[in-house]
């Protein structure tokens, strides 16, 4: 989508009011001729778009005539307002939600990019009687419940909070009319996909499926199999492939003094409005302290912050007050920003995919852009991989006073601590070596077809420990003899330690030693039980009997 010229940025995320438009624009609007109604395109004329996007124009015709849609997309092509548009074209014609029930449902990887949604969604239907709102983590979750007892005709969720919301009886999903899956490729990368089978086994059957992503990957495709019923498959620009507006550069330089080339860029061309994206969330505090202490005012966004705290960031970004944000991948999907002029990759991503979606936020909706990358000799690999997916090769240029002095350097162990992964794994791949490491599996550092390495150990283990019992009580039954046959073949630490101060003629140590268990002590016979002797047996008239001896007497006795 092309804004028009005379709308300006600060005017364009300001809420002022909005002039009302005439009739003429309104019969004369690209948007008009693809089927969308009067209110729809007086919203999108106000919002300062005049023609559709590529997306757009192959999207909203298919959406509106009630086909499952497959498409995929670069990053700021509008493919937002293409799933958008017609969604509420279609809702403003069918009766409105009640009493807990969502009757559209977007699903977003993450709270920026819901946010970012659920604002597209307010701005497009503010001519509309429909109820829109937005659920993600990271805030109470009492005050979404009593939104959602009215309902939401259209409601935007990150996964993980859309389930506590199920699972306490604050919504009802079985009378969704459209589903839409957003960046569904980062949905499954951070490992939401049972949740999603989840949601989609509480879904009605007969709904219509929209599928969105920026790249198409075999486990996009495997979802779309079982999600979507005769889709229309949509794709702009070859898969996996990076915006042409957007200019691309990289400064080789060492990996300690990344900060410092990132310091001198900013304030050399100066730089007002930067993404910086780091590889880590320690790693984006440093440089966002960093900057601060240069004079820039800078901010750091990822997971462990706040969800009132990232709100606050993006929003003094947006406004002007922050020169510079620092991100993670997480934000990478969910910062849309108007002419952001760069983007700055501190570090190269681990998937080469994310490379893709990280300078997605520059050059958007036709706007040229700026992508800086920093290499250091540590990720010559993760370079490779990025310009085998985009096809090109990314151009060089040193910064005079920065030239790298380390040139080649073994690949960064991206692993966590825990080494770097073999090929041919799966899910709980061996780490290492084949046959070593550490994995989060049962079978953790199985080889192959073979036990693993912890079992091994404990037979082993036991073995010694019984062959050493074994050596001590020959040694005690038998006398001391030679250290091999007091210690035997395989000895301990201790008896080594022993061996060498009674060979170096230094007293021993005492040490408490334990022998093995030669079985329980032999039983002895029990002791003889004794009878306490009878008192005699008294007649009734309390003269003492005679026949006591007897039994059958004395029994006779008693009844006298």
């Amino acid at each position: 989508m092309k804004r028009l010229p005379t709308t300006a940025q600060a005017a364009a995320e300001a809420p002022v009011a909005v002039p009302p438009v005439d009739e003429e624009q309104l019969a004369e609007s690209p948007f008009t001729a693809l089927g969308l109604g009067r209110p729809i395109v007086e919203a999108v004329l106000q919002k300062g778009y005049s023609q559709p996007s590529s997306i757009q124009q192959q999207c909203i015709p298919a959406v509106l005539a009630g086909r499952d849609v497959m498409a995929a997309a670069q990053t700021g092509t509008g493919k937002t307002a293409g799933f958008t548009l017609p969604m509420l074209e279609r809702l403003r014609h069918g009766p409105h939600a009640r009493g807990r029930i969502v009757r559209s449902l977007v699903l977003t990887p993450t709270r920026e990019l819901a946010a970012q949604v659920a604002d597209n969604v307010k701005a497009y239907s503010r001519h509309l009687d429909l109820r829109s709102d937005v659920v993600f983590g990271g805030v109470k979750i009492n005050p979404q419940i009593t939104r959602l007892q009215a309902g939401a005709d259209v409601l935007v969720a990150t996964p993980g909070r859309l389930m506590d919301l199920v699972q306490q009886g604050a919504i009802s999903l079985d009378r969704v009319e459209i589903l839409v899956l957003d960046e569904a490729d980062r949905m499954l990368d951070m490992g939401f996909i049972r949740d999603i089978q989840k949601i989609l086994r509480l879904l009605p059957a007969k709904r219509q499926n929209l599928l969105f992503s920026a790249t198409f990957e075999a486990s996009i495709r495997r979802l779309a199999t079982g999600l979507l019923h005769d889709p229309v498959q949509l794709q702009v620009t070859p898969e996996n492939r990076t915006a042409t507006t957007v200019e691309h550069i990289l400064h080789p330089c060492d990996m300690g003094r990344k900060a410092d080339l990132l310091c001198h860029l900013i304030a050399s061309n100066d730089w007002q409005q930067v993404l910086v994206f780091s590889r880590t969330k320690h790693g984006a505090n440093r440089v966002a302290d960093r900057l601060t202490a240069e004079g820039m005012a800078a901010a750091a966004i990822h997971g462990n912050k706040s969800q009132g705290a990232r709100t606050r960031a993006l929003a003094g970004f947006k406004s002007g007050e922050l020169r510079v944000l620092v991100a993670t991948d997480i934000a990478a999907r969910g910062i849309d920003i108007h002419q952001l002029p760069h983007v700055v990759n501190l570090d190269l991503p681990n998937q080469a995919e994310d490379y893709v979606h990280r300078i997605g936020r520059t050059g958007r909706a036709g706007h040229s852009g700026h992508a800086v990358s920093l290499v250091a000799a540590e990720e010559h690999e993760l370079l490779r991989a990025i310009e085998r997916l985009t096809g090109k090769k990314l151009p060089k240029e040193e910064i005079p006073g920065f030239e790298p002095t380390v040139l080649s350097a073994p690949p960064l162990d991206l692993s966590g601590g825990r080494g770097r992964s073999s090929r041919g794994g799966g899910g709980n791949r061996a780490v290492g070596n084949r046959g070593g490491g550490s994995s989060r599996g049962p079978r953790a550092g199985a080889s192959r077809g073979g036990p693993s390495r912890s079992w091994r150990t404990s037979r082993l283990r036991a073995s010694f420990s019984w062959s050493s019992a074994s050596t001590l009580l020959v040694t005690r039954c038998c006398g001391r003899g030679s250290a091999d046959q007091r210690l035997g073949s395989n000895p301990t630490p201790a008896q080594g330690r022993r061996e060498e101060e009674r060979a170096a003629g230094r007293p021993p140590r005492l040490a408490r030693a334990r022998g093995p268990r030669l079985g329980p002590p032999p039983r002895l016979p029990p002791p003889p039980r004794l009878e306490r002797p009878r008192p005699p047996l008294r007649s009734r008239g309390g003269a003492e009997s005679t026949v006591g001896s007897n039994p059958g007497i004395s029994c006779l006795g008693s009844f006298l």
